[in-house]
This record gives C-alpha cells, sequence and structure tokens, in this order.
C-alpha cells in the first residue's frame, strides 16, 4: 500500500484516525478525529500531537511525545500495544481514548509513520473508577465487621470457587480492569466473563461488585 492509499483508506473509516511523524508532529487527521477531539485537520496538521492533545498515559505519565515516536522508529521490529490515554479536547475537556498504534513505511523514499486509530472510552474509565472506589469502601466494611468484637453472621454455604475464578475475584479487588486481567492471566475477554459468571452463580450474586464483596466477606480471597 502506498502511503496515498493509507490517507484515502483512513479518510473513509469510522474510527478517529491520523498519522504521526518520527518528531511526534501530526501529518493527517480524518474527519472522525475531527468529531472526536474538536479540531480541524487545518489547525493541527504539522503540530505536536502531545502539544495538541496533552496525553497522559494511566499513570499519570506524559505519553505521545517526541521522544516516544523516535524511540520506537529507531527501533527494527517494533510492535506498540493498545493503550488508554487521557487527553484534552478542543473544548478543553478531559476525555480517554483507547489508542491503537501501527507502523507504515512507503519504500525508502518515504519515512515512517505512526498510524494511530482512537477511541473513546471515558464512560468505561468512570465506571472503573466507580468500581475501585466501591470496591474500596467495601474493604473498609469487612474490616470494621471483623474489627467490632461480636463477629459477622456466618453465611450459608455455597459451592467453591475455582483457582481462576478466585485468581479473577482478587484482581478485581485491586482495581484492575477486565482488560488488564485478561492480558495477565492470558486469557481472552469472553473467556474472563465466563470464569465471572460462574463465580457468580456460585456465590448467588448478580455483578462483579457482589462477589468480589461476598468472595471477601467469606474469607475466599
Amino acid at each position: 500500500m502506498l502511503q496515498r492509499e493509507l490517507l484515502e483508506f483512513l479518510e473513509e473509516t469510522g474510527d478517529a484516525a491520523f498519522c504521526v511523524n518520527q518528531q511526534g508532529e501530526i501529518y493527517s487527521w480524518n474527519v472522525a478525529a475531527k468529531e472526536l477531539f474538536g479540531y480541524t485537520g487545518f489547525e493541527v496538521i504539522g503540530k505536536s500531537l502531545y502539544t495538541v492533545l496533552q496525553g497522559r498515559g494511566a499513570l499519570g505519565t506524559k505519553v505521545c511525545a517526541c521522544d516516544f515516536y523516535t524511540r520506537h522508529a529507531a527501533a527494527e521490529h517494533c510492535k506498540i500495544p493498545n493503550f488508554d490515554v487521557e487527553v484534552t479536547d478542543r473544548s478543553g475537556h478531559r476525555m480517554w481514548v483507547d489508542l491503537s498504534t501501527l507502523m507504515f513505511k512507503d519504500g525508502r523514499t518515504h519515512p515512517r509513520l505512526f498510524v494511530h486509530l482512537a477511541r473513546d472510552i471515558t464512560k468505561r474509565k468512570h465506571q472503573e473508577q466507580l468500581l475501585h472506589s466501591m470496591l474500596q469502601i467495601s474493604k473498609r466494611i469487612v474490616a470494621m465487621s471483623d474489627g467490632n468484637g461480636n463477629g459477622i453472621a456466618r453465611p450459608a454455604p455455597v459451592l467453591p470457587l475455582s483457582e481462576q475464578e478466585q485468581g479473577i475475584l482478587r484482581l478485581f479487588s485491586e482495581g484492575k480492569n477486565s482488560a488488564e486481567i485478561a492480558g495477565n492471566l492470558g486469557i481472552t475477554l469472553q473467556t474472563l466473563r465466563n470464569h465471572l459468571h460462574h463465580a457468580n452463580e456460585k456465590l448467588g450474586t448478580h455483578s462483579r461488585l457482589e462477589a468480589v464483596t461476598h468472595a471477601m466477606r467469606r474469607r475466599l480471597i
């Protein structure tokens, strides 16, 4: 595929797509990117991606700056995994996107381009943060119940959880999200959902939060 064909293809895709050169400068910007971030191509092409979007990673570190692209461009065989980045849109609002990256090189005469596809995951991130907060509250409630000197009511027996089910609930209790857990365990998201479904059936619960809370109360995790 030639560079011209690549840019034509990206213009037609429904996902926000843009290309960045080895200096971290925006080379192309499709219509979906304008709809997602609010900037027109005229406003951003030729500018530093970091200057435009002010990207921060999940740990609060600066991402998508110049050194990110020069470092990866220098590698012979470089595969960049998807990652979550918090950015600022044109109106000044912060939002989370899932960013995927492809390396593209059109022969020897054209420099490498980094092709990014971005999807809005702000709602998912907010849900994860809410779940994490609720889990922390549940842990404190369990700790208070255990330390009040009166003991807690003994729950009815349930079918035992498998090691995998216990491990998954333990990771959820630590605040990890589904994608992180699936990656850590080397399983698909569908397999993870199946394990969570079985854990809910065994515990008599109906949600991830309920399952984690009940497992903690029963000393299963």
